[in-house]
């Protein structure tokens, strides 16, 4: 993911989103260990129509990583007044503003956009707008958009700043094609997509490899990087696909069963435990020998 990106991380509820968010910013831990001020990369974390306790135990987890002297945590928790969880995601995004003019770089993560929504559907229907799809008000698209097209890398003249934006969107049974989902990923410029069936079967974190892009892809790696993870994304698609078919057929040529074999090993060394990031040498070095 490259500075400046929109990155929507979306799946069913319990499948770890808020987990790869929280990873992402215990992973800025190296850039803000420094004195630097160029390579800081400050952190807000939007929480909207969540638990009281699950802020809380998240505030801990970043508190216990020693990640809260670069984080901005804004909550407008479940037991806020609906106008507060629609203003929260605003709120953020100033302050995230304030780093990107100013030369500086910061990442904003709002968990999750799917209850800004259902908060501004509130709104709205109390003050009698007429509703569409889903009861949903004509502008919800644009309640979205004003907010991610904030997000953005600003060029030298500018001061060089840059604000990344993770949006998070909760789906009901996988369903990418509701409204909300559509609108988000029509916005964003790619998708990390967390599957149930994989959380369940220990693949975690869940990402659906075949469904996930990201539009700046490799522009955004560094080069070992690129060199190692090229045909990856490729060859761990084409394994669901053949394992799938596998289980049927006992006769399997040798470049089946080494692409079998192959996806096999690269979907064991892509799991990774929660809140322990791993440094990019190591990833190289890791995909590299698998």
């Amino acid at each position: 993911i490259g500075r400046g990106q929109r990155e929507l991380i979306i799946g069913d509820r319990q499948t770890g989103k808020t987990s790869i968010a929280i990873d992402t910013i215990i992973n800025q831990k190296r850039f803000n260990d420094g004195t630097d001020e160029k390579k800081k990369l400050y952190c807000i974390y939007v929480a909207i129509g969540q638990k009281r306790s699950t802020v809380a135990q998240l505030v801990k987890r970043l508190t216990d990583a020693d990640a809260m002297k670069y984080t901005i945590v804004v909550s407008a928790t479940a037991s806020d007044a609906a106008p507060l969880q629609y203003l929260a995601p605003y709120s953020g995004c100033s302050m995230g503003e304030y780093f990107r003019d100013n030369g500086k770089h910061a990442l904003i993560i709002y968990d999750d956009l799917s209850k800004q929504a259902v908060a501004y559907r509130q709104m709205s229907l109390l003050l009698r707008r007429p509703p569409g799809r889903e009861a949903y008000p004509g502008d919800v698209f644009y309640l979205h958009s004003r907010l991610l097209e904030r997000a953005a890398k600003m060029n030298d003249s500018f001061g060089g700043g840059s604000l990344t934006a993770l949006p998070v969107i909760e789906t009901q049974a996988g369903d990418v094609s509701a409204y909300i989902p559509t609108n988000v990923i029509s916005i964003t410029d790619g998708q990390i997509f967390l599957e149930t069936e994989l959380f369940y079967k220990g693949i975690r974190p869940a990402i659906n490899v075949g469904l996930s892009v990201s539009r700046v892809g490799s522009a955004a790696q560094t080069r070992a990087m690129k060199q190692v993870a090229g045909t990856m994304k490729l060859e761990l698609a084409q394994y669901r696909e053949v394992a799938a078919f596998a289980q049927f057929g006992s006769d399997l040529d040798a470049a089946t069963q080494q692409l079998l074999s192959r996806g096999v090993r690269l979907t064991e060394l892509l799991k990774q435990g929660q809140y322990s990031p791993m440094a990019i040498e190591e990833q190289v070095a890791v995909i590299y020998a698998g």
